[in-house]
């Protein structure tokens, strides 16, 4: 089967990983696939291919800004996209995030259709069924029709001109005659909004994001770690994002909690925070983001929870990864992590509620007994998380849809 992979990024952040385990996997098992992706990373060597210029990507960033619209200002990059499809011919085309600058994707999808291209389309966030925000949050709007954006300075900001109303229509016209088309989400969470959007009577299915459990995200041991950072405290607690000071990630309630906290047994461990040399709490040890995979499981390894504040998750790849390194969860409830993580491997409170997360976590330290071990809590993600198991449901999918042409 020939099978091609697109999204923003490749082998960087959660859907990257996630594209390239696919790559990879559907390669060793005999299929001939390609992957292209939009933003190039430095350092980054594979037969991916990067579709993107970066003059053309700050081209639509800017633009965004100014006209409020977003995702018309790449047609080299669609160009270029489509060109691929005509020469690689797949039987499949995966589609992963199609925001973030770099590609038309309104000219992609009216292009698959036409040629009627079996497609599966992973919604990694919500930005296909809003007028445009990745994360509705709390606004409801996109249940009907989107209009007067209460979340214009949200990715993907604009300044003066609120276009959500005309984007929305124009999403919602794409889909109609996509019938060679199936939609992922990662949670039954995600599922269930999809379906309460404008695609309401599409073929949706729910597929786990996978990860490494095999030889990466697996309970290591944490004696070096600790000596490495000079920990001396009883208890750990850590918290892990790619933009963990962001305000999606919530960073700032990690502090928040850490510093009701200084008389504790305890140290915190942040990894993602971009300048580390700004947090100067003293029970905390504020680490950049960690490329290495294998050591960024000596991480999670080395928390007696794990600490999530995030303010909304489709799935939530670090809770899948700290569990499956025996590290249990305690958390705002923030959408899909607590299918990631239900009762006995994760515990969660009502976002922003940081007096009931304080006290949970301290309760927590005190007494375990409601959690299951470290062992238990890998185990569960090897049978729930694993990349194998991730690959081989995309096969049945892209031999389903084969199939019923």
């Amino acid at each position: 089967m020939r099978i091609l992979l697109l999204d923003v990024n490749y082998d960087h952040s959660s859907t990257g990983k996630i594209v390239k385990d696919l790559e990879t996997g559907l390669t060793l098992r005999g299929h001939s696939t390609m992957a292209c992706y939009g933003r190039k990373v430095d350092g980054l060597k594979s037969a991916a291919v990067a579709i993107a210029n970066s003059g053309e990507v700050y081209a639509h960033v800017a633009l965004t800004r100014v006209t409020g619209k977003t995702g018309i200002y790449s047609p080299l990059a669609t160009k270029k996209f489509i060109n691929i499809v005509e020469e690689f011919k797949p039987d499949i085309v995966h589609l992963h995030e199609l925001h973030g600058y770099y590609i038309n994707f309104l000219d992609v999808i009216n292009y698959l259709k036409k040629r009627n291209i079996p497609t599966v389309w992973t919604f990694h966030c919500e930005f296909m069924y809003t007028g445009k925000c990745g994360y509705a949050y709390d606004c409801e709007q996109w249940k009907t029709e989107c209009r007067s954006c209460p979340q214009l300075r949200e990715y993907p900001e604009t300044w003066i001109f609120d276009r959500t109303n005309e984007m929305f229509k124009e999403k919602r016209a794409c889909f109609v005659g996509f019938s060679a088309l199936k939609i992922l989400t990662p949670s039954h969470w995600l599922a269930d909004r999809v379906k309460q959007s404008f695609l309401s009577a599409s073929d949706i299915e729910v597929i786990y994001n996978g990860i490494d459990v095999e030889e990466t995200f697996l309970p290591r041991s944490i004696a070096r770690l600790r000596e490495e950072l000079g920990i001396t405290t009883r208890h750990v607690i850590v918290s892990i994002g790619p933009d963990l000071m962001s305000d999606r990630k919530g960073g700032n309630w990690v502090l928040e909690i850490a510093s009701r906290m200084l008389e504790e047994d305890v140290t915190f461990v942040m990894v993602g925070v971009s300048e580390p040399a700004k947090i100067t709490s003293t029970n905390v040890i504020a680490i950049p983001r960690v490329n290495d995979q294998k050591l960024l499981s000596e991480y999670y390894s080395l928390g007696d929870f794990f600490l999530l504040t995030s303010k909304k998750e489709t799935f939530s790849l670090v809770c899948a990864e700290s569990l499956a390194c025996g590290t249990p969860i305690i958390g705002f409830d923030s959408g899909a992590p607590t299918e990631v993580a239900p009762a006995g491997y994760g515990y969660f409170v009502d976002y922003a509620d940081v007096e009931a997360l304080s006290k949970l976590l301290l309760k927590s330290l005190v007494d375990r007994s409601a959690f299951f071990n470290s062992k238990e809590c890998s185990q569960y993600a090897r049978d729930n998380f694993g990349k194998n198991a991730m690959i081989s449901s995309h096969l049945r999918v892209y031999r389903e849809m084969v199939d019923e042409l």
